[in-house]
């Protein structure tokens, strides 16, 4: 069987690996538009602020790997057409300019994502700047170095983290974002306010309902950043307001999503039986909701990718969804959330409510403990988990996923409340902390009169303990 696949960083490299591994006499070729292949973008700001030397550590693969695997590698070979029909594409060879034709059984679509770039006057300035990709990581990094202030516009994950580096890097860093909340996919208003406030104190100017209407130059040489409200000047912007698909290839012979992202089945397979979509390029299936989501993050990438290449040889694994979890650390904090947070869940037509732990991670006569700040989202209707944030400056990022697995396997407030859990006051008290957000949830809805049955998650999936529970 022949394989074709067009891009090349988490779920391209990925796919072809599994690929490979399993099938080694397939004829894979990769198709990829940059020199280099597998690159941890995620990994930018831990560069940008020395916390990692090199950015080439951020690659973990190569085009000499995947080719020592057996897949044909043919880097700065941009794919400009994909005739489904026939099953054939057209490949320009960046280099020569020159032209060809190649033919697949199977075609795996790992195009990934570009910067979404909105409509602002002068975007296109020397000193505004776009952040995703290796060479982008190397322009940024270069110019900051002869720059003092920095202007980060989009207050996302990328954003955020972009402002804590500069600003440990000794930046005046202004963090614009177009709403009054940063973080928004991830985090409720109470804790993007907190988040805020951290950053403040660590000397970031954070503008919130600013939205950037154009860049411009002065007789002085600033940029000139328009807002909403207000103008403001720095020496260089980046622009991190998020991403889209790029998919613009299979338009009208795939189906897709409104953001452009291609829907899949669950086994990663397009419309089309003959192509698959995984990473940037394709929906998530996503659990909180049951509905498909566009959610551009590197763990669904790389397993998308791994169940692409395995199900191009028929419909072997099917894709467990995901949950969308993920952290990131802020100033000696860990930030970590899964699944939705309470206006998305209630935005999403879903009977949410959410309870607040506040307290600290082990007891207080230990010789040292941090606070812990926990939101968790339930369904009241069903009493499911549809969602957690957590904040502290002890790690707590394998807390949010455990809360994965919760949502994962449909587990009701119940269940955790009352799930094995270790205890040692080095780690915890005698009731885990997620025990404890789970039974003040638990109690609010007693509190409520809802005392529904409460059957845990195995027993509502058997009829058999149903019967016994009636």
């Amino acid at each position: 069987m022949k394989v074709i696949i067009v891009g090349s960083t988490h779920a391209g490299t990925n796919a072809a690996l599994q690929i490979l591994r399993d099938h080694p006499e397939t004829d894979v070729t990769i198709y990829e538009r940059h020199t280099n292949v597998s690159f941890l973008s995620c990994g930018i700001s831990l560069f940008l602020d020395g916390q990692v030397k090199h950015l080439e550590d951020m690659f973990y693969s190569s085009p000499e790997q995947l080719a020592e695997a057996g897949a044909k590698v043919l880097t700065r070979h941009n794919v400009i057409k994909i005739d489904s029909e026939n099953k054939s594409v057209e490949v320009v060879d960046m280099e020569s300019g020159d032209v060809s034709t190649d033919t697949y059984d199977k075609l795996i679509m790992a195009t990934g994502s570009t910067v979404t770039v909105p409509p602002i006057f002068g975007i296109d300035e020397d000193k505004v700047m776009l952040c995703k990709n290796y060479e982008q990581a190397v322009a940024i990094d270069k110019a900051a170095a002869g720059n003092k202030r920095i202007a980060i516009v989009g207050a996302g994950y990328i954003g955020t983290e972009l402002a804590e580096s500069y600003a440990r890097t000794g930046h005046d860093v202004q963090l614009f974002q177009s709403r009054d909340i940063i973080l928004n996919h991830y985090v409720d208003k109470g804790l993007s306010d907190h988040i805020v406030n951290i950053l403040q104190d660590h000397g970031v100017k954070v503008l919130l309902n600013r939205r950037v209407t154009s860049f411009t130059g002065n007789d002085d040489g600033e940029l000139v950043i328009e807002t909403t409200n207000g103008d403001f000047t720095a020496d260089l912007a980046v622009v991190c307001t998020g991403f889209v698909p790029n998919t613009e290839l299979l338009r009208g012979q795939v189906e897709m999503d409104r953001h452009g992202a291609i829907i899949i089945n669950d086994y990663v397979q397009t419309s089309n039986p003959d192509i698959f979509a995984c990473g940037d390029a394709s929906v998530v299936n996503f659990n909180p909701t049951g509905k498909p989501a566009y959610t551009p993050l590197a763990t669904n990438a790389v397993r998308q990718g791994m169940l692409a290449g395995i199900n191009v040889f028929g419909n072997i694994q099917k894709y467990m969804g995901t949950q969308a979890t993920s952290a990131m650390q802020i100033f000696g904090r860990t930030l970590a959330s899964t699944g939705l947070t309470i206006d998305h869940a209630v935005n999403a037509g879903l009977d949410a409510d959410m309870v607040t732990f506040e307290g600290t991670w082990r007891p207080g006569y230990m010789p040292s403990t941090d606070d812990l700040t926990i939101n968790l989202v339930y369904n009241r209707e069903n009493r499911r988990i549809l969602g957690a944030q957590l904040l502290s400056k002890h790690e707590v990022a394998q807390s949010a996923n455990a809360i994965s697995i919760a949502i994962q396997n449909r587990n009701t407030i119940d269940d955790l409340a009352f799930v094995d859990m270790l205890f040692n006051p080095n780690f915890d008290d005698p009731f885990n902390y997620l025990n404890l957000v789970a039974q003040q949830a638990v109690e609010k809805e007693t509190k409520r009169g809802n005392n529904k049955p409460r059957l845990t998650a195995g027993m509502d999936a058997d009829p058999e303990f149903a019967d016994k529970e009636d």
